[in-house]
């Protein structure tokens, strides 16, 4: 619900949660390398399930911002009036 106390200048965080990703991407996959060289299949399994999360993480993030902005109101439209609170 808009109450008209939005900041008017606020921001999206998917740009910085698309850096987190890469940055999990990267380590991810370096996990999953180094630990299948020295021979530690259960820690290289682990890093390559996070490796799968973190691509289809990156996924979600790219399509929301391929989407672009939603419809936000403008500052000619007025906040809307909280509900009223009914007594019992």
């Amino acid at each position: 619900m808009r109450t008209g106390s939005e900041p008017t200048t606020a921001r999206s965080a998917l740009r910085m949660r698309l850096w987190l990703s890469v940055w999990g991407l990267v380590w991810a996959i370096f996990g999953t390398v180094a630990f299948a060289l020295v021979g530690r299949p259960g820690w290289a399994a682990a890093c390559g399930v996070l490796w799968l999360i973190v691509t289809v993480d990156m996924t979600v993030i790219l399509r929301h911002i391929h989407q672009g902005p939603h419809y936000q109101p403008g500052r000619d439209i007025p906040p809307y009036r909280p509900p009223e609170q009914r007594h019992p």
